[in-house]
C-alpha cells in the first residue's frame, strides 16, 4: 500500500503542481524546444506513475517484479535472475500499467492518423487547384486570403497563397518559408500529437490541459528561432504580423500560429538564453522523470 499511496502522491503533484511551476517561469520561452521534451517528460512520468499505482493498488502486498516476472512467463519468456515468485493474482495486475499505457498510445495513435486522413484529403485538393513553385520550393494556391502553412508527415509540403504573395516582401517570405519548413524538419506534428493524444486520455488533468496549449505555441517558437538563423528579427517579426489572423486546414502548422502577439513581443525583445547548467538540468530532468516512479515502484524497502 506505501508503494500505492507515494506513487499517486506523485502522480497528483506532476498532474497538478508541475506544470503551475512551469507556466510560471522564464526559461521556457528562451528554451522552447528544451521546454517541449519538459512538458512531453511530465506527461511520461504521469502516465507511467499512475499506471504502476494502480498495480500495486490491485497487489498491495506484491512486488512490480513479481508481475514483471509472472507476465514475461505468461508470455513464454524467461529469465535466471532472482525475482520474486509470482503469484495468482501477479499477472492480471500486470497486465494493468499496460492498459493505462496503451490508452495514452491508442490516442497519440488516432491523432496521428487523424491529422494524416485530414491532410491526405488537403493534398488531394492542392493536387487539382495548387501549381508547384520550383523557385519558392513551395506549392502556390490561387487565393486572396494570405495564407502560408506547411503539411508535414510522409509527404511534407509547404503551401503559400497568392494573397500571401502579394502582401509580403521578399524578405519576409523567405522568412515564413524558412519558419514552416522548420517545422517539418523538426517533426512538430507529432509532439504536437503525443500532446493532444495526452489531453485527450486525461481530460480534466491541468497537466494535460496545458501541455497541449504550450507544446503548440512552443512549437512556433521553436520554428522561429530556426529561421531567425538565416533572417533578421525584424522581417520575421513584419512577416508574422501579417499574417497572424491567416487561417490553416486540419493538420497543418500555419505562419501566424498561437501566441502570436507573444512571439512577436518575444522575437523583438530582449534576447537571453538560458544558462547552460540550467539547460543541462531540464534536460536530464525530462530524461529522467519517467524513471522516477519505475523507482520507487520497483523499491523493496517501500514494501
Amino acid at each position: 500500500m506505501i508503494p500505492a499511496l507515494a506513487l499517486a502522491c506523485y502522480a497528483a503533484a506532476v498532474g497538478t503542481l508541475a506544470p503551475r511551476v512551469l507556466l510560471r517561469s522564464a526559461w521556457p520561452h528562451r528554451s522552447p524546444a528544451l521546454a517541449v521534451a519538459a512538458w512531453q517528460g511530465l506527461a511520461v512520468s504521469f502516465t507511467v506513475a499512475l499506471a504502476l499505482a494502480a498495480y500495486h493498488l490491485a497487489v498491495p502486498t506484491g512486488h512490480l517484479d513479481a508481475g514483471v516476472s509472472g507476465l514475461a512467463h505468461f508470455c513464454g519468456l524467461t529469465w535466471h535472475a532472482r525475482v520474486p515468485v509470482p503469484g495468482p493474482l501477479d499477472v492480471p495486475a500486470a497486465v494493468l500499467p499496460l492498459l493505462v499505457a496503451l490508452l495514452t498510445l491508442a490516442r497519440f495513435g488516432h491523432e496521428v492518423l487523424r491529422a494524416r486522413r485530414a491532410r491526405s484529403r488537403h493534398l488531394g485538393v492542392l493536387a487539382l487547384v495548387g501549381r508547384r513553385s520550383a523557385g519558392l520550393r513551395a506549392t502556390v494556391l490561387d487565393h486572396e486570403l494570405p495564407a502560408v502553412y506547411c503539411l508535414p508527415g510522409r509527404c511534407p509540403r509547404v503551401v503559400v497563397s497568392t494573397g500571401a504573395l502579394r502582401m509580403l516582401s521578399g524578405a519576409q517570405l523567405a522568412a515564413v518559408l524558412d519558419h514552416e519548413r522548420a517545422h517539418i524538419a523538426g517533426r512538430h506534428h507529432l509532439a504536437l500529437a503525443a500532446a493532444e493524444a495526452f489531453a485527450r486520455a486525461f481530460r480534466r488533468l491541468p497537466l494535460a490541459r496545458a501541455a497541449r496549449e504550450q507544446t503548440a505555441m512552443l512549437l512556433e517558437m521553436a520554428a522561429d528561432d530556426r529561421a531567425l538563423r538565416r533572417h533578421p528579427r525584424e522581417t520575421l517579426a513584419a512577416a508574422l504580423y501579417e499574417m497572424a489572423a491567416s487561417r490553416t486546414p486540419r493538420g497543418a502548422f500555419a505562419a501566424g500560429g498561437p501566441g502570436a502577439l507573444l512571439r512577436l513581443r518575444r522575437m523583438l525583445g530582449p534576447q537571453h538564453r538560458p544558462h547552460p547548467a540550467l539547460r543541462l538540468a531540464v534536460a536530464t530532468g525530462a530524461v529522467a522523470l519517467p524513471l522516477l516512479p519505475v523507482v520507487v515502484g520497483c523499491t523493496p524497502g517501500m514494501m
